[in-house]
């Protein structure tokens, strides 16, 4: 039984970072700013895989599909994408048989919160540490964060209504 739900959450995490990186490299793909940034809505997805998947499994999920992503756009935000991805999983829980709980909601925050100032600073690095510069891509930061938190949120309540936990994954 062990070795089969290991095998349903690598199938799983695949099928996402797939998605993920489809989702962030080419659909509703805007650029955003001069500094290579760009917004997206592979986060909602990122979002919807720490809600599906263990925390190990998310974390390679947002990981690997923004990481590919990022090399695939703009090479240059690979490392930090990668860690920022990392870290907005580990907000969400999957612990519940519902994808859009209590928790879950404010971990969208968690995750917005993360990607704006993980960004910030990443950029600030990469300005040899302009800390004025990088001010203009928050707005952008903010955009693809809310974007993705609706997006997550749409497509939760329709999979909780369908009861797609317990009927596909448990």
């Amino acid at each position: 039984m062990m070795k089969r739900k290991t095998m349903i959450n690598l199938i799983i995490t695949a099928l996402f970072a797939a998605m993920i990186t489809v989702l962030t490299a080419y659909i509703c793909h805007i650029p955003w700013g001069g500094s290579g940034g760009y917004i997206h809505f592979g986060d909602a997805f990122i979002y919807l895989a720490a809600c599906l998947l263990p925390t190990p499994y998310a974390i390679a999920t947002g990981a690997l599909g923004a990481g590919l992503a990022d090399l695939l756009t703009a090479p240059i935000w690979f490392i930090p994408t990668v860690i920022i991805k990392s870290l907005i999983t580990v907000s969400f829980s999957s612990k519940q048989d519902k994808i859009i709980t209590t928790r879950n909601l404010i971990a969208v925050f968690i995750g917005a919160l993360i990607t704006v100032a993980g960004y910030y600073l990443a950029e600030v690095i990469i300005l040899n540490f302009n800390w004025a510069a990088p001010l203009v891509s928050i707005p952008g930061n903010l955009i693809q964060a809310g974007g993705s938190a609706g997006i997550f949120i749409a497509i939760g309540f329709a999979l909780d209504k369908a009861d797609f936990k317990k009927k596909v994954l448990r």
